[in-house]
């Protein structure tokens, strides 16, 4: 039976100590290892995790195992969203898992019921593990914030109609296309402005048009600029980590499900209408650094978070349902503020973590198709930094 939820006198609040903070690892840790033990990359993912949401460095491969029940009545006193965010944190160390071991999922279900949680995801996981990626697939294309995203007023998106899909691509929207390209005529140094260099250097198809990204994932390339991260796939994990972990709503998780089971295990291949196209192992060949750089992107979006529910505008922390065309004219830095986006951590950014403006900030094939487009246009190319890393 799930550990009760405490009431409003007996709920706490406070950001966990050192020692709470021990005992959240251990269960994650043993929520999610393997039968041979937790695996290099997990183990990675954890310690950057807890060392950029807390602030303490720990190594879980030393710390003894807590079984569901245990764990459970350390949380006595912890409310829904903060068990919710528990048990996303052992879904995603299964989602790094390749072969999912059924017994992994069976494991991880079994903390979410002590504490009480239901997430979509843990169908989506069982599926995976029962090795029906394609009912894994429909399972997660029908998860609660994608079906929340059609229930939506589409005006933040500037459609010419609302969307029948979450990611219903729109070509023939001249409109839309219009109010994109106009973005190159605001201010220098605006979000607007940056956005605009951002779709030019790539040579991306501004939405609207044939060959465009769907209006619902265009709404990320926002967060590129904001948030300065470029647009290699190392750089599209942390923008969904970033994405994902700002919202108030934790059904936003599956946004990072996605990029995971894109770019690292590949269970979700077909996710977004497959137009990412899934490539494997971004977060495994290089787990210490893409760790701490997820790690930090997941701290920015909390930190954002919390600074809008501090302010009393806990409605706006859902950044894919933000009209950012309201803010294309403010100042860069001047969005940042309004939004309480933080800085990089300095360790992310010695992890690898570049903006969109610098080497490794775009990858080879966008840095020769924003080539070509600028060609076929009879304009001078401007990549405004960005170089592939391996230029």
């Amino acid at each position: 039976m799930a550990v009760p939820l405490p009431d409003e006198s007996t709920v706490n609040l406070v950001p966990p100590d050192a020692v709470e903070t021990e005992m959240l690892a251990r269960a994650i840790a043993t929520a999610g290892a393997p039968p041979g033990g937790i695996t290099e990359v997990q183990r990675a993912v954890i310690n950057a995790t807890v060392e950029a949401m807390s602030g303490y460095v720990l190594d879980v491969a030393y710390l003894p195992p807590v079984g569901p029940d245990e764990f459970a009545e350390v949380m006595r006193r912890r409310n829904q969203v903060f068990r919710e965010r528990m048990v996303q944190v052992m879904l995603l160390l299964e989602l790094l898992l390749v072969p999912l071991p059924p017994e992994v999922t069976e494991r991880v279900e079994r903390y979410a019921a002590a504490l009480g949680v239901q997430d979509n995801m843990l169908r989506v996981t069982r599926k995976i593990a029962s090795g029906s990626l394609g009912l894994a697939l429909i399972d997660f294309q029908r998860s609660g914030y994608f079906e929340k995203m059609l229930e939506r007023p589409p005006e933040h998106l500037h459609t010419a109609s609302a969307l029948e899909d979450a990611w219903e691509g729109v070509c023939d929207d001249l409109l839309l296309a219009e109010k994109w390209a106009v973005l190159g005529d605001c201010p220098d140094g605006s979000l607007g402005h940056g956005v605009w260099r951002f779709y030019r250097a790539r040579g991306f198809t501004f939405p609207g048009l044939p060959g465009s990204a769907p209006p619902t994932l265009a709404q990320h390339d926002w967060i590129h600029v904001l948030a300065d991260y470029g647009s290699t796939v190392e750089c599209e994990i942390e923008a969904f980590g970033f994405i994902s972990r700002a919202n108030d709503d934790p059904e936003a998780f599956s946004l990072l499900a996605m990029v995971l089971g894109l770019f690292e295990t590949g269970y979700l291949f077909n996710a977004a209408n497959a137009f990412f196209e899934y490539d494997r192992g971004h977060m495994s060949r290089d787990a210490d650094r893409m760790a701490v750089r997820l790690a930090d992107a997941m701290a920015r979006g909390a930190n954002a978070a919390w600074y809008l529910d501090d302010h009393g505008r806990g409605d706006e922390t859902d950044f894919m349902a933000v009209d950012w065309f309201t803010y294309a004219d403010w100042r860069l830095e001047d969005v940042r503020k309004h939004f309480g986006v933080p800085v990089k951590s300095a360790k992310a950014v010695a992890a690898g973590s570049v903006t969109p403006w610098e080497p490794g900030g775009i990858s080879r094939f966008q840095h020769q198709h924003g080539r070509e487009l600028a060609k076929a246009s009879g304009e001078p190319y401007d990549s405004y930094g960005a170089t592939p890393a391996d230029a």
